[in-house]
């Protein structure tokens, strides 16, 4: 076999990062830049991002590529993979009209259009009145209606991120089936827009033509045009092929590709996955995102807050330990390290809750909670609380998964950046109670995507056997039995019960302050 490189831009949260794969799974280069700040807030619980910053940055990233060695003229195809649910608004040239609003903005709009009254009938009908207001507060184009009509009526097409970063590269407006995640009328069950008579058109404020064409993942969204040749350095005419979301990616790049496998994603949002040829919500009457495999479904529970947190405590709780490490010429992270592995499990009686999962609870709670706290905790117990609470959270969406489907998971996997992290991923063998598998790389949701690129492009004839020759584990980590036991009771008659408290009190909350 000729040797196939491809390039994937991955588009996070915090960064940019590209990398040219083989057809073997081989990371050959990597480029990132790290975004500071990764968005702006000119408004309490807005979050922003100049959206012409992305595209900037993507250059940056392949001329990155470059000097590392890696010709151009070697790329057999590209692939773009980027964060779930930021939207840009662009007009009839395609330039953005405002800035990209994040997934984690939380603004809401204020004096909804009232629907047609059959629609409100037939949601009172449904129960789901309540969750339905909810989603048309959220929704993005509603605010732009009724917050910026100018811009609104300037604005020719409604583009999740992914979307907008084909169309900078192609000149053409697709994007990917599987990264659509956001406030926009897919039919998550059939994997296409909505038939024009659904009552999502209305309730989200949207219109067909003003979104992107969606391409399954594996086909053709476009070729590299000449100004994204210019900018990038991309050959023109250089195919891009369909991929999907980061988690999505990441999903199949770790190797879950089976009902029988989970994944597990240490990352800014923490998550628990597993894939489905079967539609299940797993809290109706929010559906399943798509999975990268055509026709397949990804069954979600998120902690929305994530190994984000990590970031939080180094800035917030141990700014002075991480600051002495850094002056030393020691890598912080060895710190965080050091002090998983020298603190028993439990945290000497420390128990720190993240935030409750979307899943789990039946909707986001990002407020944390702490446990047991005592003047002689130290920082290196406060850390791993902070892990062990990750983790019972990520355990919790598991059984809730498990509830839903009634299938056993007998393999299980981890990626993202706490994947690195020896110490991490033996506290999640121990409190998963069985073996979890590393993949060879870290930059799973980036392998997913070349996955994508090289079924596009016929290398291999269909997705499970992508994986199987691009995937592979790394090093295995086995549960100590002891600690596994250990867990099991602190989550069962600790864990369990304390959110559960958590819940009814975040509700009560809510309804009477």
């Amino acid at each position: 076999m000729t040797t196939a490189h491809f390039l994937t831009i991955d588009c996070g949260t915090q960064s940019l990062r590209a990398f040219v794969f083989n057809e073997r799974g081989e990371l050959l280069a990597r480029s990132q830049t790290v975004f500071n700040p990764p968005y702006t807030s000119p408004k309490q619980g807005y979050a922003e991002q100049d959206a012409d910053f992305y595209w900037r940055t993507l250059g940056q990233a392949c001329q990155s590529i470059w000097q590392q060695g890696i010709n151009p003229k070697s790329i057999l195809a590209a692939t773009v993979t980027t964060q779930r649910g930021t939207v840009v608004v662009v007009d009839d040239r395609g330039q953005p009209l405002h800035p990209a609003i994040l997934w984690l903005d939380e603004r809401q709009t204020e004096h909804l259009p009232t629907l047609p009254i059959y629609w409100q009938k037939l949601h009172q009908i449904s129960g789901h009145q309540h969750t339905i207001k909810k989603l048309r507060l959220r929704a993005q184009a509603n605010w732009f209606q009724v917050n910026k009509p100018e811009i609104w009526a300037k604005t020719h097409k409604f583009l999740l991120l992914s979307g907008y970063l084909s169309f900078k590269l192609t000149g053409e407006y697709t994007d990917a089936v599987a990264a659509q995640v956001g406030y926009v009328p897919f039919d998550y069950k059939k994997h296409q827009w909505h038939s024009t008579w659904d009552w999502r058109w209305q309730a989200l404020g949207l219109t067909p033509e003003k979104l992107a064409k969606v391409m399954p993942a594996g086909k053709l969204l476009g070729q590299i045009s000449v100004e994204a040749a210019e900018h990038t350095g991309l050959p023109v005419g250089l195919p891009l092929i369909s991929a999907g979301a980061d988690k999505a990616c990441e999903v199949m790049g770790a190797g879950c590709v089976s009902p029988w496998q989970g994944a597990l994603s240490f990352g800014t949002t923490a998550t628990y996955n597993t894939i489905s040829h079967k539609y299940i919500s797993l809290n109706p009457p929010m559906p399943p995102y798509p999975a990268v495999i055509p026709h397949h479904y990804c069954l979600e529970s998120q902690i929305p807050q994530g190994f984000a947190l990590v970031n939080y405590f180094q800035q917030q709780i141990a700014p002075n330990e991480i600051a002495a490490a850094q002056q030393d010429g020691r890598d912080w992270l060895a710190v965080l390290e050091q002090w998983l592995a020298q603190t028993p499990a439990g945290a000497n009686g420390l128990m720190w809750q993240p935030g409750l999962s979307v899943q789990a609870s039946g909707e986001s709670v990002s407020k944390g909670s702490i446990l047991g706290l005592n003047p002689q905790h130290t920082k290196a117990d406060w850390y791993r609380a902070l892990v062990e609470g990750l983790l019972f959270a990520l355990k919790d969406g598991q059984a809730h998964v498990a509830q839903c489907t009634k299938q056993q998971i007998t393999t299980l996997f981890a990626a993202g950046g706490g994947s690195q992290s020896d110490a991490v991923m033996q506290t999640a063998a121990d409190i998963f109670a069985m073996p979890i598998n590393r993949p060879h790389t870290s930059e799973t949701s980036g392998l997913g995507a070349a996955m994508c690129a090289a079924v596009g492009m016929r290398i291999y004839p269909d997705f499970q056997s992508a994986v199987r020759a691009m995937s592979r584990v790394d090093k295995v980590f086995y549960p100590n039995v002891a600690r596994a036991d250990f867990y099991q009771r602190l989550y069962q008659y600790v864990y369990k019960p304390w959110t559960k408290n958590l819940a009814e009190l975040y509700a009560s909350e809510r309804t009477h302050l």
